[in-house]
């Protein structure tokens, strides 16, 4: 007999619960300005990440599943969504609160998992036409996806902060081993300098 955490669904929501939780760590042990700074030209903030994928989950597991989460987002309107309202922590959101809407939003979204299971079907009203018609597998596939690129996002952020890396950072060396990695790295583009 096969172990239900083997099934499909189940390995799509450990790397779908991998990916947020990378996300999340990633503001382990920071203050709330630094969680809250831009750290890009374009204005990314780990905080930031942390609300734009809970306002996702809810669209994308919530709404486009037909199980909406009642929760009412006061930047999920066309005109906060083009100004990217959704991209950074407002003053008086308090990161324990878009911490709790992230969780919240997990707890939906897996909900909705195993509830409806992967081929379930789903309409993503803001895909093109073409594609707007699909299920939740592939909705949970999109979400890996997404998830998985802001936690890189969320640990090039972090390492810019404060230089710790990823969740294996540790793992690989210690600060002297770093500290000559960055010094082999250094060297060889060194030797394409124009």
């Amino acid at each position: 007999m096969s172990d239900p955490a083997d099934a499909l669904d189940g390995v799509l929501q450990r790397y779908l619960q991998q990916a947020r939780e990378a996300v999340v760590g990633a503001l382990d042990g920071l203050g709330d300005y630094d969680v809250r700074r831009p750290m890009t030209p374009t204005g990314t903030s780990l905080l930031g990440l942390v609300k734009h994928l809970a306002s996702v989950e809810l669209g994308y597991l919530g709404d486009s599943v037909g199980r909406p989460s009642g929760i009412e987002l006061a930047w999920d309107n066309d005109e906060d969504y083009a100004s990217g309202a959704d991209m950074y922590a407002h003053a008086d959101e308090s990161r324990e609160w878009l911490l709790d809407l992230y969780r919240t939003a997990w707890a939906h979204s897996d909900e909705s998992i195993g509830t409806l299971g992967i081929d379930a079907p789903a309409t993503v009203a803001w895909w093109p036409e073409e594609r707007r018609q699909t299920t939740l597998g592939r909705i949970v596939v999109h979400l890996i996806a997404e998830t998985a690129r802001h936690a890189g996002h969320a640990d090039i952020l972090r390492e810019t902060i404060d230089g710790r890396g990823g969740r294996d950072h540790d793992d690989v060396g210690d600060q002297a081993w770093w500290d000559e990695h960055v010094h082999r790295v250094q060297a060889a583009a060194e030797a394409h300098r124009a």
